[in-house]
């Protein structure tokens, strides 16, 4: 794999990414109209120029910067194509696939307007916006998992053999976790066997996120006084750091205090230094956001990485889609008037 190559255009491509100061920029327009024309004046110009031609005011913005987070990914696999490379970036990039699918099947358990649904959709997996849209026109959950399973998904697999438990329970949780455990099994599995320094920087971050998920099924099974032995079985398997016994034993305080005290000698420490207020409310929204922090900036601090292995396009990855997930925020902050206080609020700091 001839990294230098690779990464020399990622770091040029990681140049025109928005710096600090012109998010300030955006997040101080005064509404949508001036932050489309400031947008205009960075690497957007072009997805902003065509997708004016059919979409006006937020929607515009949406769909141009979804296209352009499409096209930026698709660029960097081109760079890697028939490389190990491709089918270790391939990997992350399906985690968007499980993404969608989850609001998608979300969105139609509600009945939720199509529309509203496509609008929180990110095509950078291998399902591309066509599908995405063709998925989002079944009229239920069923029909969704039908059509997964006609094209020859594979996440259409998990969901059929726990589709019926789902009916019974109407727990969305149950396909949630099928398709997690499917994607972080088949992840795993892949980089087991792949002895290269790439492999193990991948696999390093991906037992991050199923340290994470773990850790947020803790704190929600303390919250909704959950049957611990039922919670056990949404623990998702392969972690270093945190086994089933360490897991049960962050339940078994009972309290959020007391998982947060057994915390204090992981990695994940830093969830103790969040405002008592919260924690004395069970305010698992708060935990949630700092644990996305951490798993972003653990991603984006790849930059530092090794110049010629996989680290460079990871974090170039995470950032990318950083960017593109605040400029949304900005976006719809502004739509629905909110203060600047709740838009920092809502922001992904890294």
């Amino acid at each position: 794999m001839e990294y230098a190559y690779v990464n020399a255009r990622i770091r040029a491509m990681k140049s025109r990414l928005l710096d600090r100061s012109l998010l300030e920029q955006l997040i101080n327009k005064p509404d949508l109209d001036s932050l489309i024309a400031e947008l205009e004046k960075t690497s957007y110009r072009e997805e902003l120029e065509k997708a004016g031609v059919l979409f006006s005011g937020i929607t515009r913005i949406e769909v141009a910067i979804r296209k352009d987070l499409v096209k930026t990914f698709r660029t960097i696999l081109n760079f890697i194509k028939g490389e190990d490379a491709e089918t270790l970036l391939t990997i992350i990039l399906h985690r968007w696939d499980i993404q969608n699918i989850k609001t998608i099947l979300r969105g139609k358990k509600i009945q939720a307007n199509p529309s509203e649904i496509l609008e929180c959709l990110i095509p950078a997996g291998e399902l591309d916006e066509a599908a995405l849209i063709e998925l989002v026109k079944q009229p239920d959950v069923k029909t969704v998992i039908d059509l997964l399973a006609t094209w020859g998904i594979v996440y259409a697999r998990p969901l059929t053999l726990n589709f019926k438990e789902f009916t019974d329970t109407r727990d969305m949780l149950v396909l949630e976790y099928a398709l997690d455990t499917f994607y972080y099994e088949d992840a795993l599995s892949t980089v087991k066997t792949d002895e290269s320094d790439d492999a193990r920087i991948l696999k390093r971050m991906i037992i991050t996120e199923i340290d994470i998920n773990n850790i947020k099924t803790v704190l929600r099974v303390i919250r909704d006084r959950i049957d611990r032995e039922e919670a056990t079985r949404y623990f998702i398997k392969g972690s270093t750091e945190f086994d089933t016994e360490k897991l049960l034993s962050l339940m078994k305080t009972g309290t959020i205090e007391g998982a947060l005290k057994q915390l204090e000698q992981t990695p994940y420490q830093f969830l103790t230094k969040i405002p008592l207020e919260y924690i004395a409310a069970e305010r698992i929204s708060a935990f949630e956001k700092e644990l996305e922090k951490y798993l972003l900036k653990k991603a984006i601090s790849q930059f530092l990485g090794d110049p010629l292995s996989i680290s460079i396009p990871i974090a170039y990855i995470w950032a990318k889609y950083t960017e593109v997930t605040n400029i949304r925020v900005i976006a719809r902050c502004k739509v629905a008037e909110m203060s600047e206080k709740e838009l920092r609020e809502a922001l992904i700091s890294v």
